[in-house]
């Protein structure tokens, strides 16, 4: 049995814990590994081996850093189809969708590369009498992430690229799930020239995690998972004085409105509802249709969801691969279960989909579509994380927003139309952190910066762009005067008052 190690100050490292946890291959539902997890020591020898590092690192110019990451970027194309194909392995997204995940994850890594000019500061000269002013940014230390399974490529490097460019170690924690994508993505780090110990990933579970948020050499923590996690991580976090972003759980709507294309907007749904098998935070799973469209908008629908092909994520011409793990695809199942008897009405019911010839093993669901769910039930309040698809009626445009304004979860947000009014209405009112018009999924490009509202995410600052930089640093003001002369008597005044 192949067994997955740590990576640790430039090699691998097998810790001292004896814990392990069993790594699937969704598609065939086999145990293709088995991982360490390690244990509150082997957190605490690894921060140790961060905080020693800090200390040359942070000392490295900002050029200097770039250069790495552009030989990263460089190593991360040129690995592309393998690093997917562990994507696929491990978790069992399709090939294209892996390889779009990694993509997005690249442009993160892009935009790190600039830190020279993202570093600079603010100067203003003479704010008194020969007296000048200026900003810099410095790193904050060792800070640590800790990611999901379903997107591990993609989560670690909205974190890790921007945090190691600005000066900073880091440790991440990633999912066990599927662990395999960021150690081969550390070993690239290495080979790009990064100096051992600036990046480390250690596997572990809630032992791990706690050891990470009470160390008092992790300065700062960054998260992406649910919002019970997200919190838990938030409030201990801030308990050992710590800065945190955590991202929460999801419940995203697309307003479907009676002006809109319904073509475009069936497509685009089946895109956000069901790719990567609906395990991503800005899945859509809430379509609204508003005024009379229902009954049209659910027709085509189902035609789309009864088509969708499923199977393993390597083989040609499939739509959604399976579910990561049988526990999870058990969750998702009970959701369905849960659906029917508060009363929705099951369109499309994925629980029969006949399983691949030769993968009768595997975990897989076909696509689920209801309609006619109501506010009050848990398959509309509670984020599903499965290819479950929820139509819910709403009368006209304010009973629509009304509804998205309500829910606890502010992620993200779609909304479907040919009316100017309509659109920049929704999009200044609506109480969500990402807002798309006629665009299913509005996920921020790596210039701009990702994050939710209410309870999908705790903490001040999103993730990536200047949002990132600023997260990752902290400011420093500095206040200089260089007289002609020296004064020979005190002077009890400001400064900037002479």
């Amino acid at each position: 049995m192949k067994i997955i190690e740590h990576f640790v100050n430039g090699k691998s490292f097998s810790g001292s814990s004896k814990k392990t946890s069993e790594v699937f291959n969704p598609a065939t539902g086999e145990v293709s590994a088995k991982v360490n997890l390690a244990s509150k020591k082997d957190v605490d020898d690894v921060v140790a081996i961060a905080t020693k590092a800090f200390a040359t690192w942070s000392q490295v110019p900002p050029l200097q850093r770039a250069r790495i990451l552009f030989k990263f970027k460089e190593l991360i194309e040129k690995n592309s189809d393998e690093l997917t194909k562990i994507i696929v392995a491990e978790h069992g997204k399709v090939y294209d969708d892996a390889k779009g995940s990694l993509t997005r994850g690249l442009e993160v890594v892009e935009f790190a590369c600039g830190i020279p000019h993202l570093l600079k500061g603010e100067f203003t000269e003479n704010v008194g009498t020969n007296v000048d002013s200026w900003s810099i940014r410095q790193p904050l230390g060792v800070c640590a992430g800790i990611t999901p399974f379903n997107f591990p490529a993609m989560v670690p490097m909205w974190m890790f690229p921007l945090a190691i460019a600005c000066g900073n170690t880091f440790i991440l924690k990633p999912s066990e799930k599927d662990p395999s994508c960021p150690l081969r993505l550390a070993e690239l780090l290495k080979e790009a020239g990064l100096p051992d110990g600036v990046f480390n990933v250690v596997n572990g579970d809630k032992e791990s995690v706690d050891a990470l948020l009470s160390n008092p050499n992790v300065s700062a923590i960054s998260f992406v998972g649910s919002t019970p996690i997200a919190k838990y991580i938030y409030e201990n976090a801030a308990k050992f004085e710590k800065r945190v972003q955590a991202l929460g759980g999801a419940k995203n709507h697309c307003v479907v409105m009676p002006d809109a294309d319904l073509d475009q907007a069936v497509a685009g749904l089946m895109g956000a509802a069901y790719g990567s098998a609906g395990e991503r935070c800005m899945a859509q799973s809430v379509a609204v249709a508003v005024g009379n469209i229902g009954d049209e908008l659910v027709n085509k629908l189902t035609k789309e969801v009864n088509n969708l092909r499923v199977g393993p994520g390597l083989d040609k011409g499939v739509d959604m691969g399976p579910l990561v793990t049988a526990q999870h695809l058990e969750k998702v199942t009970s959701y369905i279960d849960l659906g029917v008897k508060e009363g929705a009405k099951l369109i499309v019911d994925g629980r029969k989909i006949k399983k691949p010839q030769g993968y009768e093993k595997g975990f897989y669901l076909g696509g689920c579509l209801f309609d006619h769910v109501k506010e009050n039930m848990r398959i509309y309040k509670e984020e599903i994380f499965g290819p479950v698809l929820s139509v819910v009626r709403a009368k006209n445009f304010n009973e629509a927003a009304d509804l998205i304004n309500r829910h606890e979860f502010g992620n993200g947000v779609s909304i479907f139309t040919r009316d100017g009014d309509s659109a920049r209405t929704f999009s200044s009112h609506i109480k969500v952190g990402m807002v798309g018009i006629n665009i299913p999924i509005p996920v921020p490009m790596a210039f701009h910066s990702f994050g939710g509202w209410k309870r999908s995410l705790f903490g001040d600052q999103h993730v990536h762009g200047m949002e990132g930089v600023r997260f990752y640093t902290k400011l420093k003001t500095i206040t200089s005067r260089w007289p002609s002369g020296i004064k020979a008597t005190s002077n009890f005044t400001m400064p900037t008052m002479n």
